[in-house]
């Protein structure tokens, strides 16, 4: 099943997951960096880098609603896709709450609950990754029809230098 929205023929949805998912599990890399060391420097990275993986995830979550809708409703890749999208949205009020806690103490300094948020968001996120990764690869969501080992660029200029290049290992389609 294919992506409804789409950016120069690939979904945009998976394009944008990548930036809050980094971004929130490199938050909890600079806590830790912050209570190892003692450094409160990497606890404002963190906060940096949640508050734009919490926007980047809210811009990602429409997409993917929009993608999820799309899916049939009596079959296993929708109730997957409930799943990750569910998960998804607590994970970004996780790291919300968490920013929301750091912002009202003296210099983004997190207390314990602001770093349990962080923690237990990051390895819902895991598992919510793995619910992607089953509706991408196992399920097929997302994927193009045409999808192959050899199949052409979704860029269209590719179609038009396929014919002038008369390869023997490309073989152009109608």
């Amino acid at each position: 099943m294919e992506s409804k929205v789409k950016a120069l023929g690939h979904p945009v949805h998976q394009m944008l997951i990548v930036f809050p998912l980094g971004l929130l599990a490199t938050a909890v890399v600079f806590d830790i960096l912050g209570l190892i060391t003692g450094n409160d420097d990497f606890h404002v990275a963190a906060a940096y880098a949640i508050a734009a993986g919490v926007i980047g995830g809210l811009v990602a979550a429409v997409f993917g609603l929009l993608d999820w809708l799309a899916i049939p409703g009596s079959t296993r890749a929708h109730r997957v896709g409930m799943w990750h999208g569910i998960g998804n949205v607590v994970v970004v009020l996780l790291f919300a709450i968490s920013w929301l806690i750091r912002a009202n103490a003296d210099a983004w300094d997190p207390n314990a609950a602001a770093l349990v948020l962080c923690f237990l968001g990051v390895a819902i996120a895991g598992v919510t990754g793995w619910l992607g990764g089953e509706l991408v690869d196992r399920l097929g969501v997302g994927v193009h029809e045409g999808a192959g080992l050899d199949a052409p660029s979704s860029l269209g200029w590719q179609k038009r230098e396929r014919r002038s290049w008369r390869s023997p290992h490309i073989r152009p389609t109608a």
